[in-house]
């Protein structure tokens, strides 16, 4: 599909809307274009932000002014690299039904596809098929699963996968967690057993602690990014089912209110539409 198709939707309610707009020359620009960027779903600080910038130009600027302003704010926010020892141990959060398990598949294409060795651990002991889902993606891209019965504690999965890695001289190990739990056990307990387990077996682990979200969600995101973000320390975000939506502006609410860098962007259901997020590419595409 392409990024330039998955946001579809997007650029239809938000950059033609502009642009019709500016078209026109309407006395009340500025505000009919801070209304269209708060349905987009852009926070206030984003829209406030966003629209001084717009002050400062002539109308015939706004165009590529928002462009200009929102890619240089991305690219303030930018993933960085993590050096570690390998195995190299990314640990998947985020609530049921966001597209974890997906997300962990595809990345898992996408290392082995540059050459890694990858192995999955299903610490989701408490959903019925998530073994299984797991299961498949391994199969698909050839990665072996590392897996235990139903309702096994989720911390234990987590130490032997990394036991497992070691021994079979994997580069990365992927864990898929639970996004709700079916004992007295909260949630964020639970990830937070995961992490003491992990940093215990070795104190660098994990490289990689990634909340994954749903964009059709929208601003819920928010709250639900900043209860993992407190009770585990996300490093990163990668957005599931953009293609869905018709309100990207979550994007960049997400990087505003949070300070955490997307890593990647789901945009369909093919193995490969997992990609890396680029703000420049992004704006572009949402804007283009």
């Amino acid at each position: 599909m392409g990024l330039h198709g998955a946001l579809k939707r997007a650029r239809s309610s938000f950059s033609k809307k502009i642009r019709n707009l500016i078209s026109k020359r309407d006395p009340d620009l500025l505000n009919d274009i801070e209304d269209i960027l708060i349905q987009a779903d852009l926070g206030l600080r984003s829209v406030e932000r966003l629209i001084d910038a717009l002050e400062k130009v002539e109308p015939t600027d706004y165009y590529s002014e928002l462009q200009k302003e929102l890619i240089n704010f991305l690219n303030k926010h930018i993933s960085k690299t993590i050096d570690g020892n390998p195995p190299f141990v990314e640990l998947y959060v985020g609530v049921n039904g966001v597209g974890k398990t997906t997300t962990i598949g595809k990345r898992g294409y996408i290392l082995e596809k540059e050459g890694n060795k990858v192995i999955f651990a299903s610490a989701d002991t408490y959903r019925t098929g998530a073994v299984e889902q797991l299961r498949h993606w391994g199969k698909r891209i050839g990665a072996d699963v590392v897996e235990s019965h139903y309702g096994a504690d989720p911390a234990s999965v987590a130490f032997d996968a990394v036991d497992a890695a070691i021994a079979r001289g994997m580069d990365y190990l992927l864990i898929d967690t639970a996004g709700r739990l079916h004992t007295k056990m909260n949630l964020m307990e639970e990830m937070k057993k995961i992490k003491r387990v992990l940093s215990k077996k070795r104190e660098d682990l994990p490289h990689e602690t990634i909340l994954v979200v749903d964009a059709n969600i929208g601003k819920n995101t928010i709250q639900q990014a900043r209860n993992f973000n407190d009770t585990v320390g996300i490093t990163g975000i990668d957005i599931a089912k953009l293609d869905g939506t018709a309100k990207g502006g979550i994007v960049i609410t997400i990087v505003e209110e949070l300070g955490i860098p997307i890593r990647f962007l789901g945009i369909g259901e093919d193995v490969k539409d997992l990609i890396p997020f680029k703000a420049k590419d992004f704006v572009h595409a949402l804007f283009e």
